[in-house]
């Protein structure tokens, strides 16, 4: 079997050897380099030749966003994995071709050690089989649609559910932006660490009309609005009362492998909205959201998957398609017209 081959960059030398010693005990994973200088680092990612790059984001001489920005373009093939401390830039690598991220130790209250170690092992060997897609080399600016298909006809029980993972968060920026100020309300699941589900619906939120924000628990779910489930050990189900619908967020055990899981808000938006509910499930590993997006379809909701070719990694949406989740299959650029479709034809 073909290992994967890693070059670490990092300007700790604590860490890069801390890493190099746990990703070498795995035998599909072979370390084939570890530089403190990315300037450095640079120069020997072809002769190296790795598939993955565990890459820190602050450094001297080069940060990890201009690293990607520079090697990106000369290395295609190339996938990054970005190990941040607490940092909102997490997301421009993403927007630079990072495939995904992990919390670095000492980012987050409760640092695990074997967590991390298994959450960068596990998210190594994902991008390695992830498909590449081309990075932006436009800065992430507002995008205010000035025309978009009419949602007037939405009722005040219209809402939108969506999850997704690896590759997500600049998917989900592709969907949400296109959506116009007076959408029905939108739900979220993005597998995501903790804390950084904050720092990235503070981004999502500066660049769409609509307004995003962290869910809390109770915050109701309106038109206009976008509510993204927090990273940790809480789990997020739609409610309704008199009013409309809201949020409950609750502690609860993984579902489906994750914490908050789709299927978990899938599942409830089923019981809850049924036929006046839009479900959408784009890219990431593994199966979560395909039960529940049944469930939404059973019940009445139009379904949307995103399509393989763009796709970083076409697991969760391929698994949702398989089962019979998916009314419509999409590339991820037509999702957000056919959501706006669906409402305005009511």
């Amino acid at each position: 079997m073909k290992k994967i081959r890693v070059l670490i960059v990092d300007d700790s030398l604590f860490f890069r050897t801390f890493l190099s010693q746990k990703l070498s005990g795995e035998q599909d994973i072979e370390v084939v380099g570890s530089f403190g200088d990315p300037v450095e680092a640079s120069r020997h990612i072809g002769p190296l030749n790795p598939d993955v790059i565990a890459l820190d984001m602050e450094m001297p001489r080069m940060r990890g966003t201009e690293f990607l920005k520079k090697i990106m373009p000369k290395h295609p093939k190339v996938r990054a994995i970005v190990i941040s401390a607490l940092s909102g830039n997490v997301f421009d690598a993403m927007q630079a071709g990072a495939i995904d991220f992990v919390g670095k130790p000492g980012s987050r209250p409760g640092f695990d050690e074997k967590q991390f170690v298994q959450e960068i092992i596990q998210k190594i060997k994902i991008a390695a089989a992830a498909s590449v897609v081309k990075p932006s080399t436009a800065p992430a600016r507002p995008a205010f649609p000035a025309a978009r298909l009419d949602v007037s006809g939405a009722s005040s029980k219209s809402i939108i559910a969506i999850g997704a993972s690896t590759g997500g968060t600049e998917a989900l920026l592709e969907v949400v932006k296109r959506l116009p100020k007076n959408t029905p309300g939108v739900v979220i699941v993005q597998h995501m660490p903790p804390v950084f589900t904050k720092m990235y619906a503070e981004r999502v939120d500066k660049l769409c009309p609509m307004s995003v924000r962290e869910a809390q628990n109770g915050d109701r779910v309106t038109r206009g609005t976008v509510l993204i489930a927090p990273g940790g050990d809480m789990q997020m189900y739609l409610r309704q009362d008199a009013s409309g619908y809201y949020v409950y967020l609750t502690p609860g055990a993984k579902v489906s492998g994750h914490c908050p899981s789709v299927d978990v808000l899938f599942g409830s938006v089923a019981k809850t909205a049924g036929r006046n509910a839009v479900g959408v499930i784009l890219t990431g590993m593994g199966a979560d959201g395909a039960k529940g997006l049944g469930e939404m379809r059973r019940a009445g909701a139009h379904t949307i998957g995103q399509d393989e070719a763009s796709c970083v990694v076409y697991g969760m949406p391929m698994v949702a398609f398989n089962t019979g989740a998916v009314v419509e299959q999409l590339p991820l650029t037509s999702i957000a017209d056919a959501v706006l479709r669906k409402f305005s034809r009511q």
